[in-house]
Parts: structure tokens; sequence; C-alpha cells
């Protein structure tokens, strides 16, 4: 089922990095930028990650986000061990919710965003050093980024043409007040 404008998703409950098991529902109040992201160790998904998080302060105070990866736990963990997050970082190994909410896989998304976004790709290989191996996890995964409000419902979302295809910071910044 593709996510709408307007939509309430159902229950998530994935296990999260710091050893809890995390529910969707407990945001209830808050406004969340949840998005699917690849696998643990995908550059783009990381320089995505740090970027937020070197201007998260710039949120506002009842914003909050939720990433969810394409891999098992225990790899997801080692890969965000270089992150000092403040946010949710959730495993679905099974690729169980990428499945329910029509998250899509392409070899063009990977491919357009090697000449699209070649500046962004190499900033994350060389010169943050977010080596792609161990690749665990669908590869060619289409990162969706949605907008929640505090009720619960889907404001905005985001299904990307490219691996590295996200709202701006800008947008997130605005939604977040």
């Amino acid at each position: 089922m593709k996510i709408n404008i307007g939509d309430i998703l159902e229950e998530i409950t994935l296990p999260s990095i710091n050893g809890s098991n995390f529910s969707l529902s407990s945001l209830k109040g808050k406004k969340v930028l949840l998005t699917f992201y690849r696998f643990a160790r995908c550059p783009m998904c990381n320089l995505r990650i740090n970027e937020i998080l070197k201007r998260y302060d710039e949120l506002g105070k009842n914003f909050t986000m939720v990433g969810i990866f394409d891999s098992k736990i225990n790899n997801l963990r080692q890969a965000m061990n270089r992150h000092d997050i403040p946010f949710t970082i959730l495993a679905d190994e099974n690729f169980k919710y990428f499945e329910k909410y029509d998250v899509k896989t392409s070899w063009w998304g990977v491919i357009r965003a090697s000449f699209t976004r070649f500046t962004k790709f190499n900033k994350a290989l060389f010169l943050k050093g977010y080596i792609p191996f161990p690749i665990k996890g669908h590869f060619n995964t289409l990162p969706v980024d949605i907008l929640i409000n505090e009720k619960g419902v889907v404001v905005d979302v985001k299904y990307a043409k490219d691996i590295g295809d996200h709202f701006s910071f800008e947008k997130l910044k605005s939604f977040s007040f």
C-alpha cells in the first residue's frame, strides 16, 4: 500500500539500535520524519543522517526522526556507531514494512544517483569514509520520507526517484515548528 497524504499509518513495531522495541504510536503528539533508508552501511544514507545531525538543533523541540533500515539489528548497531544519534533508528531485517508501504527498489535509481549526485556520493565515500561493505540488505532500495503531524496524520510523503532523493532540510525545518 502506497502512503498518501491524509493517511494514518498502522502500527510499526521494530527493534531499535538502543535495545528497545519501538512502536510508532509512542510518538503521538510529536511531529515526525519517518524515513525508509537502504541497507545499514549505505554511503548516501549515512551522509543524509550526518547532514541532519549537524543541523539537528535547528529543528523544533516537538520534532523527532525515525529511520528504518533494511538490516539486521547487530549490523545496524555497528554501522550507526559512528554517529551520535538523538533519534530512533530501527531494523526491518525482513523487509516487512518496506513491502507493506510499497518502498521500491530500482537499479535505475542507483545508476541515476551515481551521475546526478556524483559530488554527494564522492563526499560520502571519500570525505566521510562511509564504505558500503558489507552490503547486507537490498542495494537498490529507494528511500521514502514521510512527514507525520502530532495527530499521526501523514502531511507529506516523498517516494524517491534515486538513492539520494529526500526532502530538503529547509522543508524539514519548516515542518518541525
